[in-house]
């Protein structure tokens, strides 16, 4: 749901720096878990019907969540973490929480992560699509 009240497909969401994005995706894969100072943090591979995109879990997040759960994110973030990789998180004003498992229709590509993203100089504020880095996951390579 955007502010209107409307769900978003992965393949509609561009880097902001507030918390908008309301979805639901399946988790496809999951990375392992990472210390982040005394924060747990972990990636995976989500996706809808639409596109893919890289998923950050903090905290007990990373253990309440495994591959083919399907979750819905209230008020989620697509933008720049630590490691500057572009990721959907939750953040600290969003929430997720699993709505069913396995039976969700996906696409693998295109990955909203793979994507270079730059400032749209007709909307300050906003960014566009410049470049595909690549088509699939960097991170969770497609199986052959």
């Amino acid at each position: 749901m955007d502010r209107e009240g409307r769900m978003i497909c992965l393949k509609d969401i561009v880097p902001a720096a507030e918390n908008n994005i309301n979805t639901q995706f399946i988790v496809l894969d999951k990375g392992k878990k990472i210390l982040e100072g005394q924060n747990k943090t972990c990636l995976a591979l989500v996706a809808d019907e639409t596109a893919s995109v890289h998923f950050q879990f903090w905290g007990d997040e990373c253990d309440a969540f495994e591959p083919g759960d399907i979750i819905h994110l209230a008020n989620g973030i697509f933008s720049y973490n630590r490691n500057n990789s572009i990721v959907l998180r939750a953040g600290r004003r969003g929430a997720i929480k699993k709505v069913g498992e396995f039976t969700m229709v996906f696409v693998e590509t295109p990955n909203m992560s793979e994507i270079t993203w730059v400032p749209d100089p007709n909307r300050p504020n906003k960014y566009m699509q410049d470049s595909v880095i690549s088509s699939h996951s960097r991170v969770f390579p497609p199986l052959p």
